[in-house]
């Protein structure tokens, strides 16, 4: 079974909304840092926050959402162009320069360069093979989970639909945020 390509693996992230902004934030947050990008400064090292959200809303950087205050709702254009903005801040551009690049591109590119930088932490990681005790050889997948964690998925075993796969990685990433908080 070939892996998914980046882009549809982001696309399952589409069902998670609508979000409010604190939930479109945190969204992003998690798949920034799972996709190991280090931040070049302090600005890039801050989290993306519901009020640095409208700030982007109110700026131009990200779309209007539906509603307003707090029923303001966000959808997955939203998902992109935030992780957009979170991506290039942490590769050291600036708000301005990143607001000239969201301009000149389409959807698509968008969609394509945010799915290309995340791949790491949407599943798309070296899958390996390694031969069995039957001398056939076996295919792994490497989901990414965080920093120096991954799950380990053998494609032959009872789950390899991908949704299921990121369900059980977000499930670990969970579990490992309830470790920090005791």
């Amino acid at each position: 079974m070939a892996p998914e390509p980046p882009v549809s693996l982001l696309r399952v992230h589409a069902r998670h909304a609508p979000w409010n902004a604190r939930g479109l934030a945190a969204h992003v947050t998690a798949l920034v840092d799972a996709a190991g990008i280090r931040p070049t400064n302090a600005s890039a090292r801050a989290v993306p926050s519901a009020r640095a959200v409208r700030f982007y809303v109110a700026t131009g950087l990200i779309d209007h959402p539906e509603g307003r205050g707090t029923a303001a709702t966000y959808h997955y254009r939203h998902l992109l162009q935030l992780l957009a903005i979170k991506i290039r801040q942490r590769e050291g551009q600036t708000l301005e320069a990143i607001r000239r690049e969201m301009g000149e591109l389409s959807g698509d590119l968008l969609e394509r360069r945010v799915a290309q930088s995340l791949a790491p932490a949407l599943g798309i990681g070296a899958d390996h093979s390694v031969i069995s005790g039957s001398d056939e050889p076996v295919s792994w997948r490497r989901i990414a989970v965080a920093d120096g964690i991954e799950l380990n998925v053998r494609s032959d075993s009872a789950v390899s639909d991908d949704a299921a796969l990121v369900a059980m990685r977000e499930a670990v990433r969970a579990a490992l945020g309830r470790e920090e908080h005791r």
